[in-house]
């Protein structure tokens, strides 16, 4: 259990900047939903953040269109985006943690965060599939350097050195062996 704590708290430690994607797609607030629908498929992503005199005020989602345009049968080029973006926009500093950002989201109920440099500048975006992705390949890569160094007990087989029935068979250098292959490792 405690390998599994090690590796979560490794995890949370990865720098937002490491996982962000740059260049966030942004939108002026005087657009329209059907303009920010457009663009976002275009740039094949899921939020513009909007603008206000080139400074970020809010976000629009794929589900604040689905939620506050589509279901309600509202015509998208008719509606602006100051109309349903989430305001005001949550952000989180580029110098926090892929942990950070992970708390803030569930503490805000997002699944986006734009990223800002130290002078309040959108620099990027990060997501929840982002964190996930990161926690993906460290759970791997920590999966194989567990199993790397991993030794195995085995109640009973063949010794892969000696070709002998053993009840105590312990993998090591990727090789199972018996207890007198593994004491003749050792004298040499």
């Amino acid at each position: 259990m405690k390998k599994t704590t090690d590796a979560i708290r490794f995890e949370t430690r990865v720098p937002i900047g490491e996982v962000m994607k740059r260049n966030p797609t942004m939108i002026d607030i005087e657009a329209t939903v059907a303009k920010a629908a457009k663009v976002m498929c275009q740039e094949g992503v899921g939020s513009v953040i909007i603008l206000e005199h080139n400074k970020p005020i809010g976000i629009v989602t794929e589900e604040d269109i689905n939620c506050k345009v589509v279901a309600k049968d509202l015509k998208p080029s008719k509606v602006h985006v100051n109309e349903i973006m989430s305001t005001p926009l949550i952000t989180v500093s580029v110098d926090k943690t892929s942990g950070d950002a992970a708390h803030m989201m569930v503490k805000h109920k997002v699944r986006r965060l734009p990223v800002v440099d130290e002078h309040n500048k959108v620099i990027g975006i990060v997501t929840v599939r982002d964190l996930l992705t990161v926690s993906t390949e460290l759970n791997d890569l920590l999966e194989d350097l567990i199993e790397i160094n991993r030794e195995e007990i085995i109640e009973q087989g063949m010794c892969d050195r000696c070709s002998q029935m053993s009840d105590d068979l312990k993998r090591v250098d990727g090789v199972m062996v018996c207890p007198h292959c593994r004491d003749e490792d050792s004298i040499t």
